[in-house]
């Protein structure tokens, strides 16, 4: 995937069992493959519209694509920032933050996330919400689970996709990032299910709204390990906190620097 978060549904029991199915690298399996694990996502409590979103995943070919080649992670430091428009992200960061100061000092204030940070994540995975995805969730995070590379690690965010589904809180027709990622940050489902969190008080958790998003993002970060007030540059505290929301090394610098730039 593009980004590698650590599962924060860590179900090693669903694990071991969707594996009893065979998992494939090919699309030739995958129909026998879904009706076996339809089993394991019943086991789960996943009700019957998941069950169904289940049935009508389809094989992503895109995906399979996309996580063969995550050429950007191998990049220098310089190179990933430019890449990725880093200069960008902090010009218009920092236009953001001082647009809804008390959006941020408000979250900061209840999570103890800084505005740097945040915005730096948004900024980075979707240009502030201009771009979500063009993938449906449903069918990229079910074909990653079935995938042999790393199927236990999907096999969680795909109970999450589908419970999620069972909410009403996305659709098999959702689009998202390649690797199933959601909304304006980028939450893999499993996360979004156990971190989602009501930003702007309507009474609903919806990650395509920035509030809920960022609200989400905060929590996160916080229930990770996150410190208030203390540092988040390589070296300091909460710069190991960043690894928890991708694990590489250039991601992490880039969200450091960046942040640091935009509460300048």
């Amino acid at each position: 995937m593009r980004h590698l978060v650590f599962p924060a549904v860590v179900f090693a029991s669903l694990a071991t069992s969707a594996l009893a199915a065979p998992c494939g690298n090919t699309s030739a399996g995958f129909n026998a493959w879904k009706k076996d694990f339809a089993r394991t996502a019943k086991q789960a409590g996943v009700k019957s519209p998941g069950l169904k979103a289940l049935a009508q995943s389809r094989y992503a070919t895109r995906t399979i694509a996309a996580d063969r080649n995550q050429k950007s992670f191998k990049y220098s430091l310089d190179k990933f920032m430019k890449v990725r428009g880093s200069t960008t992200i902090v010009a218009q960061g920092r236009k953001r933050k001082a647009r809804d100061a008390n959006f941020y000092a408000a979250l900061e204030r209840k999570y103890g996330v800084p505005a740097g940070v945040l915005i730096a994540i948004h900024g980075m995975e979707t240009a502030f919400g201009s771009f979500m995805g063009d993938s449906q969730i449903v069918s990229a995070i079910v074909t990653l689970s079935y995938d042999c590379r790393r199927s236990d690690f999907f096999v969680p965010h795909a109970i999450g996709a589908l419970k999620l589904v069972d909410q009403g809180a996305i659709t098999p027709a959702t689009l998202g990032a390649k690797h199933g990622e959601l909304g304006h940050t980028q939450f893999l489902p499993g996360n979004a299910l156990q971190y989602g969190q009501d930003g702007n008080g309507d009474g609903r958790i919806d990650f395509y709204n920035q509030a809920d998003a960022l609200a989400s993002t905060a929590y996160y970060l916080r229930k990770k390990g996150w410190r208030p007030g203390k540092g988040y540059q390589p070296g300091e505290p909460n710069f190991r906190v960043i690894k928890e929301w991708n694990a590489a090394t250039v991601y992490q610098k880039a969200i450091a620097i960046m942040g640091a730039q935009i509460d300048r």
